[in-house]
């Protein structure tokens, strides 16, 4: 089934992501008629004509009034109360395809008036897309509705008729001698007992029984579409809500990163250098009284001197190593493995570079995960793998610790979920207790 924006589908109702489903005994197409999804389906195929013909009748009526006002003030707001209704019956709506189809649609982005008051209300009302979506779908949905009301009654009254005929042969003309099927003018006859007959309609009454949910769930599939395209948040609107929440985890990763950044300053290289400049005008001032101990506080300096020196050549590595800027990846992720405390193999097969911004957030994801396997892991040996795939940037690390690894369990793997989204990427972590543990990275190439 084709996927909308915001529109999530369950297939089975009851049963949530992950959960087993349940073995039976018996075929789902013989369950199919006594199921309760059957009986749902049937219930929104029946509502769906009466409040149709509701929406239909409001909706031309208002429209058509509202339009012929248009020739003084009066017809503006007007067609805003029309635009209005149609969003309050989406609401309606989308309630109603979320309990019976088990179609939850996202709900659409609030109207946004640009000042209070009732003409500003009446503007955005009229801006919005989504109201005339919206609109749309309740002069669209009666058409439909009664073709649905049709098909799906009859098929069920034809079924469940058929199937019962036993019970009402005796109104059948001529039950008692069955049903003559062939009779010429000579008078030979070829006839159809009683008995044969109620079993041959009885088979034609279950075949249909049998098809109708199958026939029910083809016409609901149209009102899901309906319901999806109309009623749901616009593809438009989706992708500005994402590059919105998008924007959002860049400005945050940026804002702790040069938080890190100053913590990091602050309470190592610069503290080291406001000690070394201490030490070296204490040495100063011994130099002429005490040279030897000048000299091994010079030494001393000397040692600081090179631990801050190490020190800023880490941070510097933290925030852009100069490796992955001259040689690219391969390179960066071999001196990656090189200080993991497992074992790393590392296979790198790229055609080229791609964005700087890619690569860096591909380097930064490889040193989080080999991160978290030197940590959580108990690990013996890691593997990373890096190639191009239709245009995108693919990247898995896997393990054989002892699993467990939870986005939710504050190991960083959220964080890398964030950070990957904000750029139109992935993260796919496949970790069973017990282990091995894979995680699976894609980005965007963007040379």
């Amino acid at each position: 089934m084709a996927s909308y924006p915001g529109v999530e589908t369950s297939t089975e109702y009851g049963h949530g992501p992950g959960t087993a489903p349940r073995r039976h005994l018996v075929p789902s197409f013989v369950r199919a008629p006594f199921e309760a999804r059957a009986w749902r389906e049937l219930g929104h195929v029946v509502l769906s004509l009466p409040i149709g013909i509701l929406m239909f009748v409001y909706s031309v009526t208002m429209l058509s009034f509202g339009a012929g006002m248009l020739v003084t003030f009066l017809g503006v707001p007007v067609l805003g109360i029309t635009l209005a209704s149609a969003r309050g019956f989406a609401v309606m709506e989308r309630a109603r395809a979320r309990r019976l189809l088990g179609l939850d649609v996202g709900r659409p982005q609030p109207l946004r008036p640009k000042k209070n008051g009732l003409l500003s209300w009446t503007g955005a009302v009229l801006r919005s897309g989504e109201s005339w979506r919206n609109l749309l779908y309740t002069l669209l949905m009666l058409p439909w509705a009664c073709f649905a009301f049709v098909v799906s009654v009859t098929f069920w009254v034809t079924g469940w008729g058929l199937l019962a005929f036993p019970l009402w042969r005796w109104a059948y003309p001529g039950n008692g001698d069955g049903v003559a099927l062939y009779r010429d003018s000579s008078g030979t006859t070829v006839d159809l007992g009683a008995p044969v007959q109620s079993a041959v309609v009885c088979a034609m009454g279950l075949v249909v029984v049998l098809a109708t949910p199958y026939v029910v769930r083809g016409l609901t599939s149209v009102d899901r579409l309906m319901v999806g395209l109309l009623l749901g948040p616009s593809r438009l609107e989706s992708r500005v809500v994402e590059l919105e929440s998008d924007r959002g985890v860049v400005v945050d990763t940026a804002a702790a990163d040069l938080r890190r950044i100053e913590r990091d300053l602050h309470d190592g290289a610069q503290a080291r250098l406001v000690a070394l400049a201490m030490d070296l005008g204490l040495a100063k001032e011994k130099l002429a009284e005490d040279p030897e101990a000048a000299a091994r506080m010079v030494d001393e300096a000397h040692g600081e001197v090179k631990t801050a020196l190490q020190e800023l050549r880490d941070l510097a590595r933290g925030i852009h190593p100069a490796v992955l800027t001259d040689r690219g990846l391969d390179a960066a992720l071999s001196s990656l493995a090189a200080r993991c405390t497992v074992p790393v193999r590392v296979d790198v097969d790229l055609p080229g570079r791609p964005a700087p911004a890619i690569e860096g957030i591909a380097y930064f994801t490889v040193s989080e995960l080999l991160q978290n396997i030197s940590k959580h892991s108990r690990a013996r040996r890691a593997e990373v793998d890096v190639w191009r795939s239709d245009g995108r940037l693919l990247l898995q690390v896997s393990d054989d610790g002892v699993g467990g690894a939870d986005p939710g369990d504050g190991s960083g793997i959220a964080g890398l979920i964030e950070r990957l989204g904000a750029v139109d990427g992935v993260l796919l972590v496949d970790s069973p207790q017990g282990g091995p543990t894979t995680v699976t990275a894609e980005l965007p190439w963007r040379e």
